[in-house]
C-alpha cells in the first residue's frame, strides 16, 4: 500500500509530506525488517522467543532512540522519524514493533522528558544505544485503568527508598536492564501521592516474575516485576515527589502515538498480505480481487487505513511542536488499534481458510492486533480520555 507520507498531504495545516530523513530511516527499517526480522517471525513466535540480540543491532542503527538529542547518544529525530521507523517494523512483526515502542516511548521516554541533567547523562546514552534494555512500571494485578489504586509502594529511608509491591504486563520485565516504576509515596487515590523511580537491575530486592503466555505478541517479553524491601536510591527520583502520575499521564500521550503507529504498522502488513493474495487466489475462473465482496472489502480497509494515518501524522506534529496532544494521541491510539483489529479481521476472512491456519502471515496480525486495543490505556479510555478534552 502507498504510504501518505510519500504522497505528502497536507490537512488542517499540517503537512505529512515525507521529509529527506524520514524516507532514509523508513528505508532503513524496512531494509532490516526484511533481512534481519522476516525470516524469523514465526519461529520466535511460535517459541515466544524475546531476540534480545536483535535489539543491539538496532541499538547500533540508531532505531532504539529515535527522538533522543544526539548529546544523550540518540539519533536526534523527531516523532515524523520514529512513526515511521515504528510502522516499517510493525509491517513485518507486531512483536518487534511493540518492544521497539515501548522501549523508545515510555522508558527512554520518560527519563528524557523529566530526568536531571545529570540522570539523561547516566542513563540515556546506554537505552538510546540498546546497550541497557529498558521497562517501564504502571499497571498492577489489581490496578489496571484506575491507575491512582496502586499498591507498589515507596517509603523514604535516609537516602533510599524503600519499595515494595509489584508490577504486571511490564514489557522487558525479565531482560530489561533498567525500569522507570511509578510507586505510591502518599495516600491511596491521591494522584499527587505518586513518584517516578529508576530501579536499575541488580538492586537488592528487585526480582522479576513468570512470563505471560499471550494469545498475540509472543515475541515481545512480558512479565511482573517484584519488588521485596528494594532499596532504591534517593537521587533516582525523577523530577519531583509527588508528581509521578503527572509525568506518567504525559507520557502515556506520547505513547499512545506509538501504539497507534505499531497499529498503523499491522493494518498496513495485513492489508499488503490481503491486497496480493487475492489477485493470485483464482475461484470460478478468475482472481478473487475481481469479486464486488472482496473489492469492497479492501476499499474498506485502505480506506481506514488512510484515515488513520493521518490521525497518527497529526499527532507526531503536534508532539514535534511541544503542543497539547492529549485529545490527537488519543484518537489516533484509538481509531488505528481498532482499525488494526477490523483490517487483520477482514485479512482472514479474504484468505479463507487459508487464513486460519500458520503458513500464511494473516493470523498472526490478527492476533497481533487485539492487544492495541488494550495496551496504554484500552479503546474505553480513550474514548473517555477523548469525550473529556471535547466536552472541556
Amino acid at each position: 500500500m502507498e504510504t501518505l507520507l510519500s504522497d505528502g498531504p497536507v490537512l488542517g495545516g499540517f503537512d505529512f509530506s515525507a521529509n529527506e530523513n524520514q524516507r532514509m530511516v523508513g528505508q532503513m527499517a524496512k531494509d532490516f525488517a526484511e533481512r534481519n526480522i522476516k525470516p524469523h517471525v514465526m519461529e520466535w513466535d511460535e517459541a515466544q522467543h524475546f531476540p534480545i540480540e536483535l535489539f543491539k543491532q538496532l541499538g547500533e542503527l540508531g532505531m532504539m532512540g529515535v527522538v533522543v538529542p544526539e548529546i544523550y547518544g540518540g539519533s536526534g529525530f523527531g516523532y515524523f522519524e520514529y512513526v515511521t521507523v515504528i510502522v516499517e517494523i510493525a509491517k513485518v512483526c507486531g512483536s518487534i514493533g511493540l518492544s521497539l515502542a515501548a522501549h523508545n516511548s515510555l522508558c527512554t521516554g520518560h527519563i528524557l522528558a523529566f530526568g536531571s541533567e545529570e540522570q539523561k547523562h547516566k542513563w540515556l546514552p546506554k537505552l538510546a544505544t540498546a546497550q541497557w534494555l529498558g521497562a517501564w512500571g504502571l499497571t498492577e494485578a489489581n490496578t489496571g485503568s484506575d491507575a491512582l489504586g496502586m499498591n507498589t509502594t515507596a517509603v523514604l529511608d535516609g537516602d533510599h527508598y524503600i519499595v515494595n509491591g509489584s508490577k504486571n504486563w511490564i514489557t522487558h520485565g525479565k531482560s530489561g536492564d533498567v525500569a522507570v516504576v511509578m510507586v505510591r509515596t502518599g495516600n491511596k487515590g491521591d494522584s499527587r501521592g505518586i513518584s517516578a523511580l529508576v530501579i536499575e537491575k541488580g538492586t537488592p530486592g528487585f526480582t522479576h516474575g513468570k512470563k505471560e503466555n499471550k494469545l498475540g505478541m509472543r515475541a515481545s517479553e512480558t512479565t511482573e516485576l517484584i519488588f521485596d524491601n528494594c532499596r532504591v536510591p534517593k537521587q533516582n527520583l525523577l523530577g519531583v515527589e509527588g508528581e509521578g502520575f503527572k509525568q506518567a499521564m504525559t507520557v502515556l500521550d506520547g505513547g499512545r502515538i506509538s501504539i497507534a503507529a505499531l497499529s498503523l504498522g499491522i493494518a498496513k502488513g495485513a492489508f499488503e498480505a490481503a491486497v496480493s493474495y487475492s489477485k493470485e487466489r483464482r475461484q470460478f475462473g478468475q482472481p478473487i480481487s475481481n469479486f464486488q465482496g472482496i473489492a469492497f472489502k479492501l476499499a474498506d480497509m485502505a480506506t481506514e487505513i488512510e484515515a488513520a494515518e493521518l490521525l497518527v501524522m497529526q499527532a507526531a506534529d503536534l508532539k514535534n511542536r511541544h503542543l497539547p496532544v492529549t485529545k490527537q494521541s488519543a484518537m489516533a491510539k484509538y481509531f488505528a488499534s481498532e482499525t488494526a483489529v477490523r483490517t487483520a479481521t477482514e485479512a482472514v476472512q479474504i484468505f479463507g481458510g487459508y487464513g486460519y491456519t500458520k503458513d500464511f502471515p494473516v493470523e498472526k496480525y490478527y492476533r497481533d492486533a487485539k492487544l492495541c486495543t488494550i495496551g496504554e490505556g484500552t479503546s474505553e479510555i480513550q474514548k473517555i480520555v477523548i469525550s473529556r478534552e471535547v466536552l472541556r
